[in-house]
């Protein structure tokens, strides 16, 4: 049990210097891309990029994984997301916007890496505590919901000015390395361990099933959903006449209602069932979108997003956690990849519309694209909720 819970706590580590990262450039990367593009439609390009580092390698990263271990793949990680800090530093003291681009997908394939943490939490714990060991990993982010956007906004002038936003990404080397010596303190089973002797399914079988098919489709709309609006919103705070530290403290609540929440949705899980808990987050999006179409006032962005981040946390803890019921051991490398990658396709989707939106339609057009897809995923999860409950073998892997 001491190991168990080491391990988590190396693990929840890891992810906080990882999320503030993410958080950090979430906050500023945006307002560097509007300062380098020469169109400003493509301003939330840098963070597609990123996106994009992580649809690269999130197969990759969960196959070499398999073969060679947590530990390793997760270092290798970290390497590629001090490279990309630097690269952006960079990028941003000569003004290109193309290198400034491939500095943040590398910090997006560091990030392929990472999104494995949660998956490794539920290997290292026991049955009784995997939905737990999720949610404290995830749980990490609270460190990123205060540290990543105060970073972000006061470390933009580290090098002097004429240099903005370039200390932001030093800080990102920072981070990287520091993720780096902390995983050396991880011990996890080597590979050969985590896999049964049953016979691994075809991969069409697995993802027949209804309960992968609400798993993804449940943590792609949040996923998808939390970047669409939180993508948009330094911008649309800064074309509403909000400042910058305003746009920074709003993205500080919302990495908050992400990640304060992970303290307790493994509880909750336990307790009413995942599908309740998946329910409610769509519930929560949609009132994310209802407080966003009602105003730009500073409030109505705090309270819009905080909703966001609550919203998120529910469905992809309960994504993930649904998703551990639908594989053996023996299959999860290539199940558990697919799914990050389909996940992080949609949120490239997301990211690359999400700046296009907000020049065409405005901030009201950015959540109301997200309507229709909040209200078709709160559909399949009561539905399938109906049917698991006439039919509980749907969750079963078999």
């Amino acid at each position: 049990m001491r190991a168990e819970k080491r391990n988590v706590l190396t693990l929840a580590a890891c992810q906080a210097l990882f999320q503030t990262a993410s958080v950090l450039i979430m906050t500023v990367g945006g307002l560097a891309g509007q300062m380098l593009a020469a169109d400003k439609s493509l301003a939330t390009l840098p963070i597609a990029s990123m996106s994009v580092g992580t649809a690269l390698v999130t197969i990759p990263a969960s196959l070499i994984m398999q073969r060679a271990g947590r530990r390793v793949g997760f270092m290798i990680g970290t390497l590629l997301g001090a490279l990309g800090g630097g690269l952006s530093v960079v990028a941003l003291l000569i003004g290109s916007f193309w290198l400034f681009n491939l500095g943040n997908l590398l910090v997006g394939a560091y990030q392929g890496f990472s999104q494995f943490y949660r998956f490794a939490a539920a290997e290292v714990a026991s049955p009784e505590f995997k939905s737990r060991a999720i949610s404290f990993v995830l749980a990490g982010g609270v460190v990123a919901a205060i540290a990543g956007p105060h970073l972000g906004n006061h470390t933009r002038d580290l090098l002097g000015s004429g240099t903005t936003f370039a200390g932001s990404y030093v800080t990102v080397v920072v981070l990287s390395l520091a993720a780096m010596a902390l995983l050396g303190r991880l011990q996890v089973p080597p590979a050969a361990l985590t896999t049964d002797t049953s016979g691994a399914r075809p991969l069409a079988e697995i993802v027949r099933q209804p309960a992968f098919v609400v798993a993804l489709t449940g943590a792609s709309v949040g996923y998808g959903v939390m970047i669409l609006a939180m993508t948009a919103t330094p911008l649309a705070m800064v074309a509403h006449h909000h400042g910058v530290g305003d746009a920074a403290f709003v993205i500080q609540w919302h990495v908050l209602g992400m990640f304060v929440p992970s303290f307790f949705t493994g509880t909750l899980i336990a307790r009413f069932g995942v599908l309740p808990v998946m329910f409610t987050g769509a519930v929560l999006l949609l009132g994310h979108v209802t407080i966003a179409l009602s105003g730009v006032a500073l409030l109505n962005f705090v309270s819009a997003l905080m909703l966001l981040g609550v919203g998120w946390n529910f469905l992809f803890i309960g994504g993930t956690t649904l998703l551990t019921e639908t594989y053996r051991m023996s299959e999860k490398g290539k199940l558990q990849g697919l799914n990050d990658f389909l996940i992080v396709g949609v949120v490239v989707i997301a990211s690359f519309a999400s700046g296009g939106l907000l020049q065409r339609f405005g901030w009201q057009g950015v959540n109301m694209a997200a309507l229709p897809f909040l209200l078709g995923i709160a559909a399949l999860i009561a539905g399938f909720a109906l049917r698991r409950r006439m039919q509980p073998s749907l969750g079963s892997p078999g």
